[in-house]
């Protein structure tokens, strides 16, 4: 029988397992209640909330900011703006549409023409010389893979002063002749015309030959924009002619054959001879 204390309602054995964990078994001793061991990975992480999926947007428009659209309408007028400002230059629209819509130039690749009794591959080209034909050339020059001494054929009534005299220039950089003649797709060498511009483009050949039948033109160069002095300008042009001509060796005598007319004048073989314009003539076709 077990001895209570004074009323508190509880009895030793109670009272001796108060406040140190244990409790009494009814029928044994007292055994100690488990502990819980620590997890070695620390913390046990709880599951994130869940989230509330956003609600679509309505219609399923995207709907820019005022400031968006501002901000797009000014770099819009920005471009225009300076897009107008390029294409009215003097010659800006007539170089992007030769640069992006049409050249005014075409070109064939020749594998081999005889000339001078050699047998070479050659570039022929014919038709005006326009604002963007010296890039147009060079990358036609590219595609056909000329060596030096291989043939440039020129066919043409002349076109932009600048344009040739870079043309001539490329040419003379790549050590290739030059001819005034076109040909079928057999290498027969056929009489042609090269007149104005296009004889600073055949100066620039470091053998430039004579083909029977082929003739060369020159005339007064001018070079004018509105509200320029057209005197100033032609003796400008001019000057440019003579160095440029005598850079490729010919006589400073075919500017003064260029000063006497503004109609196109045909040179003859032996005055272009003369002038060493031709350095070779050839008896062909």
């Amino acid at each position: 029988m077990r001895r209570r204390s004074g009323g508190s309602g509880l009895s030793v054995d109670d009272r001796q397992g108060e406040g140190t964990g244990h409790r009494s078994s009814p029928t044994g001793p007292r055994v100690a209640p488990p502990r819980q061991q620590p997890s070695p990975f620390g913390a046990p992480r709880r599951a994130p909330p869940p989230v509330a999926p956003s609600a679509p947007n309505s219609g399923g428009i995207f709907r820019p900011s005022i400031w968006s659209v501002t901000i797009f309408v000014l770099l819009l007028s920005g471009v225009a703006i300076r897009a107008y400002r390029e294409l009215s230059e003097p010659g800006a629209w007539d170089f992007w549409r030769e640069s992006y819509v049409a050249a005014t130039m075409t070109s064939s690749v020749i594998p081999g023409v005889v000339i001078d009794g050699s047998k070479r591959r050659a570039l022929a080209i014919s038709g005006r010389i326009g604002s963007a034909s010296a890039s147009w050339f060079r990358d036609r020059l590219d595609e056909a893979r000329l060596s030096p001494d291989d043939v440039v054929l020129l066919s043409s009534p002349g076109g932009a002063l600048d344009q040739a005299a870079i043309m001539g220039e490329v040419i003379r950089a790549r050590r290739l002749v030059t001819a005034v003649a076109t040909s079928d797709a057999s290498g027969n060498l056929r009489a042609a015309a090269c007149a104005s511009a296009c004889v600073l483009v055949y100066a620039g050949g470091e053998t430039r030959y004579g083909i029977a039948g082929s003739r060369l033109g020159v005339h007064r160069f001018t070079m004018s924009k509105p509200g320029d002095d057209p005197v100033a300008e032609a003796q400008r042009s001019q000057g440019i002619v003579l160095s440029y001509m005598r850079k490729m060796g010919i006589s400073s005598r075919i500017v003064e054959a260029m000063s006497q007319t503004s109609d196109i004048r045909w040179l003859g073989t032996r005055e272009a001879l003369a002038m060493n314009l031709i350095t070779t003539p050839v008896d062909q076709p």
